[in-house]
């Protein structure tokens, strides 16, 4: 990484340089997180005030109905967290098929059914129990002062608030909640929260204990048999996060570490695999040779991914499987340089959300990530809690068949295929980044494009994440930010790539916060960027 080179991309930010940050997509969430560092807590503890702050400033993306999954350095090791929701035990195939029709592929997009248990408030306990320095109350208290007293909106916020509205204003408790003028808020309107302020402080008086095994479990079962859904108490109180051994790949002489399936983080370690094959530092970093490479990369990537990666008990292939060097020297060779390819998955041997990072003198990294899906997820909101529920559930299958993923079949008490996927980078076994990008199948692609810059082009973070992007959407399509030079579009299409602008980065390009470690942090420090393409902010001391 050289952090002496300019920026060639236009930006409204500088990186930040301190030995305590928090980095995240609302500032009024970032600095959630420092209070709990002034305060004399650790970068636990900012993580998770800071994101119950962004239940609050950023409903569009996340609520108190989210799941949730982290990667963190303790000073010595790396750990993982899965706190994503599992479904109802009444779900089953025929359970969908008698209320949607037998033709359904799929739980509905909104809505009840398509709720699986939230597992993000449970993360947040379980974090804070193991490795929480500040009392657990503490750590709720400027996202209750927010609920109550209110914030004024920001820009990115209000245009994703509005979008969503037409879609989801009639699903139970929306329009209550988010919709309190009738409409969504302007720009710098005030939004309060009351509800959802009462949800908080009964999470923080039980140190989360409500929202499974206490009144907020039994309204939510109510709110969803009122609704005709299928979440009961038992489920809720059934529900553990699980805490697991991430995943990684070699590449360039570092190590990327990801949550292993249910989540699709092993994309970015496919796709780097494939890429190891290839010596892209020697190619201009916006180059279409280079961005084509990585654009193929990730097409053989989500073939396997979508045809393999479930919860891990029900996958037919291991994640050891999936990431044998000798199986992804073999997909390499699939690649053509002159042309675009829509890639079938291989054969293994047989055998819309918020990320935040934060890191504290002691050494301490996080990288979190948390979401309710699809923008304000189901749409349904518990109303006397302020629970906006996640639509996870719709990422199950209800068909089995050929080219079918079968192992993500619903069934109750499955975690499905999940979306979000927080990443942490590590050399000789030491830290060196936490980092993620946002948005749906954007964020393992993110994780790829921003690597290489820092990889192989030695751009710094805020660099890499300003940078222009592409989407690999399907097929031979991918969608192409507007900011990306017109030469390197073509030459895309040149290839066969089936290439669309888009002007909306929020949208489809995600949105990152990095972490870079400079040396030993108690003099050293960090260095941290921020996404342009969301309201948020780096703050530290």
């Amino acid at each position: 990484m050289n952090l002496h080179t300019p920026n060639p991309y236009p930006s409204t930010r500088l990186p930040l340089f301190a030995r305590n940050i928090v980095s995240t997509s609302h500032p009024l969430a970032a600095q959630a997180g420092l209070r709990m560092l002034l305060q004399g807590g650790n970068a636990v503890d900012a993580a998770i005030a800071a994101a119950a702050a962004l239940t609050i400033t950023e409903p569009v993306s996340n609520g108190l109905g989210s799941d949730a999954f982290c990667i963190l350095w303790d000073g010595q090791q790396l750990h993982g967290l899965n706190a994503s929701g599992t479904a109802p035990m009444a779900w089953t195939p025929g359970y969908f098929h008698r209320k949607h029709g037998s033709d359904a592929l799929t739980p509905p997009k909104r809505g009840i059914d398509s709720v699986t248990v939230p597992g993000a408030v449970a993360g947040w306990a379980a974090l804070s129990e193991r490795f929480g320095r500040l009392p657990f109350a503490d750590l709720m208290q400027p996202a209750i002062e927010l609920a109550e007293r209110g914030y004024a909106v920001p820009v990115v916020v209000r245009q994703k608030w509005a979008a969503a509205t037409p879609e989801l204003q009639s699903q139970p408790g929306f329009a209550e909640h988010f919709l309190p003028w009738g409409r969504a808020p302007q720009v710098g309107e005030l939004f309060k929260f009351p509800a959802a302020a009462r949800g908080l402080r009964a999470i923080a008086e039980s140190k989360g204990e409500a929202f499974y095994r206490g009144p907020i479990a039994q309204a939510l079962a109510r709110f969803a048999a009122q609704h005709g859904g299928a979440l009961t108490e038992t489920d809720l109180a059934a529900f553990h996060p699980e805490w697991v051994a991430p995943i990684g790949q070699d590449y360039r002489g570092h190590t990327l570490h990801e949550i292993p399936p249910n989540g699709q983080g092993i994309a970015a370690l496919i796709a780097l695999g494939i890429l190891s094959n290839f010596d892209l530092a020697e190619m201009p970093v916006d180059s279409v040779a280079a961005q084509h490479l990585q654009i193929e990369a990730m097409k053989l990537a989500f073939a396997d991914v979508y045809r393999y990666v479930a919860e891990p008990g029900a996958m037919d292939v291991s994640t050891e499987q999936m990431l044998d060097p000798s199986y992804l020297r073999g997909r390499a060779k699939l690649i053509d340089r002159q042309r675009a390819q829509d890639f079938g998955a291989g054969n293994p041997a047989k055998g819309g959300t918020v990320y935040l990072s934060a890191a504290d003198e002691r050494g301490m990294m996080v990288s979190f990530i948390q979401s309710n899906y699809m923008g304000f997820g189901s749409g349904a909101v518990e109303p006397l809690f302020g629970i906006s529920l996640q639509n996870r559930g719709h990422g199950f299958n209800l068909q089995v068949g050929p080219g079918r993923n079968t192992a993500n079949l619903v069934a109750p008490g499955k975690r499905p295929f999940h979306t979000i996927v927080p990443a942490f980078l590590t050399k000789d076994g030491q830290p060196v980044m936490s980092y993620g990008v946002m948005g749906a199948n954007m964020q393992p692609q993110g994780h790829v494009q921003t690597l290489v810059r820092l990889l192989d082009h030695a751009q710094h973070p805020q660099t890499a994440c300003d940078a222009p992007r592409w989407r690999f959407d399907a097929g031979l399509h991918i969608n192409v930010e507007s900011a990306m030079d017109p030469a390197t579009v073509q030459g895309l299409k040149n290839l066969g790539h089936q290439t669309r602008l888009i002007d909306d980065p929020y949208q489809d390009f995600g949105s990152g916060q990095f972490i870079w470690r400079l040396g030993d942090p108690a003099s050293e420090g960090y260095v941290a960027a921020s996404d342009p393409r969301r309201d948020g902010q780096a703050v530290g001391f």
